[in-house]
């Protein structure tokens, strides 16, 4: 008699860890398949090598999106399938799909819902996205990836800082992507283009229009909802002095207190530089003690990294220096390798 309550009292005690644990496993796994979503949309929308960018990038990003509301929405205990209720409202029968799948919701009943942790202009932006990918996944577009890049950024820039608030640090994307390369050679051609929005499908501008008119001036001109960049052509004082890039300017300084505030500013400025032993220290103090000057120098020789047309560096006055782009790629090569180099 007296084994028979302790036995009960050891499964109702394990299988409440057991559920936890289950919980959030497969809130992880959600997350890191949100992580991998976002990352591939960024990737693929900068690859020079596809055209098929923006409706590539609405589809992975809302399955990002998607995904994260999914792990938050279980982490805090709210029910995101779709059920209705029988026996005086006590009893949920869940919706499925005819193969007997659980009917989870989609990102827009994510946002309507009352927990939902986004502020009202990544909404807004979510939102537009949602109706974009209604347009584009019955029929072909064009000429849309330039023009609604500044939704496309702002869209990226708030998945980074919700990630990171929700899930942790880790699962920043920030660290893995830098600016594309396109930006860098930019023409005034390029920025003409961009104004020019006559040949823009019907049915994106029927959009666009709709959409953005429902929205108050402060929703508009929000960075959450589309984030703009205002560039100013600035090139160095002397030949040979630096390639150029661009440089965010402080909400404080002299050129931004002439702009409006809700846009970032940037200009055309000088590249870091590193020395050989400026990337191998910097490696070292990141954790990898074992990679040295040796290392280093097999890793740029077997890349051909000094190659015309590579851009990882330059030679200054018989010098070599190393440009960012180089030092990520000797940090991926040290993770890929860590065993070699811990």
């Amino acid at each position: 008699m007296a084994t028979a309550p302790n036995t009960a009292s050891k499964t109702l005690v394990k299988k409440p860890q057991q559920r936890v644990r289950r919980v959030h496993s497969h809130a992880d796994e959600l997350l890191k398949k949100s992580q991998e979503a976002a990352l591939s949309a960024v990737q693929i929308f900068n690859s020079p090598a596809i055209t098929f960018k923006a409706e590539t990038y609405v589809v992975l990003m809302i399955i990002a999106w998607t995904y994260l509301m999914h792990a938050y929405h279980r982490k805090i205990g709210v029910e995101y399938r779709y059920y209705k209720t029988k026996e005086g409202g006590t009893r949920k029968i869940f919706d499925k799909t005819k193969r007997g799948a659980y009917k989870y919701w989609e990102l827009e009943r994510c946002l309507n819902s009352s927990q939902s942790p986004l502020d009202i202009n990544t909404s807004n932006n979510l939102r537009f996205l949602i109706e974009l990918r209604h347009e584009i996944e019955h029929q072909m577009t064009s000429r849309i990836d330039e023009l609604l890049s500044a939704r496309f950024q702002a869209c990226c820039l708030n998945y980074n800082h919700y990630v990171k608030r929700l899930a942790g640090d880790e699962y920043g994307i920030d660290r893995h992507l830098s600016f594309s390369l396109q930006f860098v050679s930019l023409s005034h051609e390029h920025v003409n283009m961009l104004s020019e929005q006559s040949d823009l499908p019907k049915h994106i501008s029927t959009l666009i229009n709709g959409f953005d008119g429902a929205l108050t001036a402060n929703e508009f001109n929000s960075p959450q909802y589309a984030y703009r960049v205002l560039f100013l052509p600035k090139t160095v004082n002397h030949i040979g002095q630096a390639d150029r890039v661009i440089e965010f300017i402080k909400a404080d300084s002299e050129i931004a207190a002439s702009v409006n505030r809700e846009y970032a500013i940037v200009k055309e400025t000088e590249k870091a530089k590193y020395l050989p032993s400026d990337i191998v220290n910097l490696i070292q103090k990141g954790g990898y003690p074992q990679f040295n000057m040796h290392s280093h120098s097999q890793l740029w020789k077997s890349l051909e990294a000094k190659k015309d047309g590579k851009q990882f560096g330059t030679l200054v006055a018989k010098t070599w220096y190393w440009y960012s782009t180089w030092l990520l790629v000797v940090q991926d090569h040290c993770k890929a390798n860590a065993a070699n180099y811990k």
